[in-house]
């Protein structure tokens, strides 16, 4: 059997209706129904998600991958991905739909020369994430949503994706897995599956997109590739919880001014922001200084923590103070990260000292280390003021 072009994988819990329209999107593609599959990771028997699986099946190479585990998306990602059998892997949501000539698209004109690249297409509808909660959903038929897609054909000259209208400067930034599209070969060699210790809402599509930036593979929005979001039932503020949380991991796992701009004001601004807070901290280094980092040192039991901290290209704090506090500590942790986000816990030290470098930075950022101090600690010191 020739092996796919393609391989869709497609995480699945409770959004059938969604799930619904994605699979007829399929069933409509222009691409020979032979030429990709649809693998399908999810966690719990439902007897009509099978029936609408068995359906699709008659048309399509459609395999299912289950387990009886907590859902869990990155979890049931991988139980897909590892099933994979196509040159491409292709990640995207069960409330995706694609235009009818979305894969031939993705594939012919992205994939078919062997490119090394990871390419992200345009999903509309987005809005849903972020504009408060959405307590009902009126089901509507895939007829409405065809036309939907057919007026979206102009998105290709002009973008409604907003990721697409703004500089992409931070690669992994905009790495959505709504749409997004790499070779399997890549998936393999780097181990480029999702990480599990991830939980709840968010995040875990973008350090995905760290590690594929880590590997010197181009991250490519592609205007020509688009889909549509299907609106569904959202809490939006339980989702912020668990983003809050999983930022906080993100940060801890690979502590840098990217990850930290993410953390503090969100991935889409990190990226817009990115170029001017590096000028901003390039002109707040004192003499002898690479970088400001944060750093926690414990004595006796009691911790204590510095925010804004000089620090060398190696890491080593250049701040005489904070370099003799380091000294007599039991425990000294010392992170890349200047303050605005840090992946300590709440009410986790006795004091937070803030050095005078924060107070030369511009107001947006100064606050969001204040935010952290405040967070961090029931005492806040503002060296020198």
């Amino acid at each position: 059997m020739r092996k796919p072009k393609l391989s869709l994988i497609i995480p699945y819990e409770r959004r059938l209706d969604n799930l619904k329209l994605a699979l007829q999107g399929l069933l409509n593609q222009t691409m020979d129904p032979a030429e990709f599959e649809v693998v399908i990771g999810t966690t719990k028997y439902d007897e009509d998600f099978v029936v609408a699986c068995d359906k699709a099946a008659r048309h399509l190479n459609l395999v299912t991958v289950m387990t009886h585990e907590r859902f869990e998306i990155p979890r049931a990602r991988n139980m897909a991905m590892r099933q994979a059998s196509g040159a491409v892997t292709v990640n995207m949501d069960a409330d995706t739909l694609l235009p009818p000539d979305a894969l031939e698209r993705l594939y012919e004109r992205h994939f078919a020369f062997g490119q090394n690249a990871c390419i992200v297409g345009q999903v509309l509808g987005y809005g849903n994430n972020y504009d408060g909660d959405v307590r009902h959903v009126e089901s509507e038929p895939f007829e409405i949503w065809q036309k939907r897609l057919e007026e979206m054909r102009s998105t290709t000259d002009q973008p409604l994706d907003p990721r697409f209208t703004t500089d992409h400067v931070i690669p992994w930034s905009f790495a959505w897995t709504g749409l997004i599209a790499l070779p399997t070969v890549l998936v393999r060699e780097h181990d480029l599956y999702f990480d599990e210790s991830f939980v709840g809402w968010g995040v875990d599509d973008i350090e995905w997109g760290y590690r594929i930036a880590a590997t010197r593979a181009p991250i490519v929005l592609r205007k020509d590739v688009y889909a549509l979001h299907l609106p569904h039932v959202r809490d939006t503020a339980a989702n912020f919880v668990t983003e809050a949380a999983s930022y906080r991991q993100f940060l801890r796992k690979w502590p840098g001014p990217d990850v930290e701009l993410a953390a503090a004001f969100s991935d889409f601004e990190a990226n817009d922001l990115y170029l001017d807070f590096l000028a901003e901290l390039r002109s707040a280094l004192p003499g002898g200084a690479d970088l400001l980092g944060t750093v926690r040192v414990t004595v006796e039991g009691a911790a204590v923590a510095f925010l804004g901290v000089p620090l060398d290209s190696a890491h080593r704090i250049v701040d005489p103070d904070v370099r003799r506090a380091a000294v007599s500590a039991t425990d000294v942790e010392v992170l890349p990260l200047v303050g605005m986000a840090v992946p300590f816990d709440d009410a986790s030290v006795t004091e937070c000292r803030v050095l005078p470098t924060v107070r030369d930075l511009s107001g947006r950022y100064r606050e969001k280390v204040m935010a952290t101090a405040r967070r961090l600690a029931p005492s806040v010191v503002e060296v020198g003021a």
